[in-house]
């Protein structure tokens, strides 16, 4: 079963809105089995969108609209599909009703014109009720094509998807169950993967198709499958995915949407008792971030410091200036004792600190745009390391705080 999702908007060609709408409907798509062949963006143009309708119902059983339903001069969606379909449009007595008790509830005052025409649908269409707006979501069929046209504005799309249109697919169409598991990798890239695993891909069953999907810091590795048995399609696939972590077992850390690394150093710290503090410079509060993402983290994190200058190292700190003048700001003896600092500052036993030269100008120092020093602290004693990650700035800062959680779960499990 194939999905086509066309969003509608020069918005998003301009670029001055994020399409948001394709990945929350290609997952939802994706859970009852639905593929997304393909997402298009396209004009609010009528040869555009007649073209990219066209060309879609003659490659997947589901086209998916979003955007133009608005009631300007430019949301030119509904005049479009009657063109498509030849069809006309007709006032729904039900959408019409609908609009105007919006109005009546949260303005206060009668809708003009323009909004009462988003009463105006195609005559064909089965009309999608929208709780949240005035744009009705509208499902028409044409041959073995399903078309479906949801408003742009993603909470209205988001409602008009969970409550009609997934319904309303799950009991037209017989979809095969479509099952994803993806690894997590941290301290490895994509080509050292390869040389470490390439013997197994080459022996996955054809029905099961691995993904390597690198981003800096990490690489994720997914397997999919897909058939109308669930409970073998999930067995196969796990039993891949066992194998697949047993061979990167050193740098595996979990699964998405099952845990991840921040989740895992939480379940240590809360099984250890032991609290977490950080002390941040070139990474600017990125570690911090990243950890606070994840709820129940009050447990253990007492917070946070970003001493970006050299200033604010020495006065809230406490890092004395004679070791910033001899090695300089960007050293292992500044992150080690920024991590030791931090221990006392926040009262904690274990401390991330980080100082650097994320660029793309040297700054104060001399030291090579890239490097970073990470320094832990633990009951045990203070470790750090030296990295260069290159650039541009966004590479360093990520690939930093990666492997600054990288080696606190290292250094605990030590301990």
């Amino acid at each position: 079963m194939l999905a086509e999702i066309i969003t509608i908007g020069d918005e998003i060609l301009i670029g001055q809105i994020i399409d948001t709408n394709s990945v929350f409907i290609s997952k939802e798509l994706n859970k009852i089995g639905v593929q997304v062949y393909q997402i298009t963006s396209i004009q609010d143009d009528r040869s555009h969108i007649l073209e990219a309708l066209a060309s879609a119902s003659k490659r997947v059983d589901i086209v998916i609209l979003t955007g133009g339903l608005g009631p300007t001069k430019d949301d030119i969606t509904k005049v479009t599909l009657c063109d498509f379909f030849e069809d006309t449009l007709i006032q729904n007595k039900e959408v019409l009703k609908h609009v105007k008790e919006l109005y009546k509830k949260f303005t206060n005052q009668s809708p003009l014109p323009e909004n009462l025409n988003q009463a105006l649908v195609p005559s064909r269409a089965t009309v999608l009720k929208n709780n949240f707006g005035t744009a009705p979501g509208m499902w028409m069929e044409q041959e073995n094509t399903v078309y479906i046209s949801l408003p742009g504005i993603p909470f209205e799309m988001k409602n008009l998807m969970k409550l009609k249109v997934l319904p309303k697919i799950i009991e037209k169409f017989d979809c095969p169950f479509i099952y994803h598991k993806t690894l997590l990798t941290i301290g490895k890239g994509e080509s050292e993967i390869v040389k470490i695993i390439y013997k197994w891909a080459d022996a996955l069953p054809s029905n099961i198709k691995l993904a390597y999907l690198p981003s800096l810091g990490r690489v994720r590795l997914r397997l999919s499958s897909k058939g109308f048995k669930e409970s073998k399609v999930k067995q196969e696939v796990d039993e891949q995915i066992d194998q697949l972590h047993q061979l990167l077992i050193d740098i595996a850390v979990g699964y998405e949407n099952e845990t991840n690394l921040v989740d895992q150093i939480a379940q240590l710290f809360n099984a250890s008792k032991n609290t977490l503090s950080v002390s941040e410079s070139c990474t600017g509060g990125k570690i911090a971030e990243m950890i606070t993402t994840e709820p129940g983290i009050s447990t253990f994190f007492r917070g946070s410091l970003v001493a970006y200058a050299t200033d604010t190292k020495t006065s809230v700190l406490g890092i004395n200036k004679n070791i910033i003048d001899k090695f300089s700001v960007v050293s292992k003896e500044v992150a080690e004792s920024m991590a030791i600092a931090s221990n006392k500052v926040f009262k904690t036993d274990y401390a991330i600190a980080t100082t650097g030269n994320a660029g793309p100008s040297k700054g104060e120092t001399d030291d090579e745009l890239g490097t970073v020093h990470i320094a832990i602290a633990s009951p045990k004693g203070v470790k750090s390391k030296k990295f260069n990650f290159g650039q541009p700035r966004e590479r360093v800062i990520v690939k930093a705080t990666y492997k600054a959680l990288e080696m606190l779960q290292k250094e605990i499990l030590k301990n």
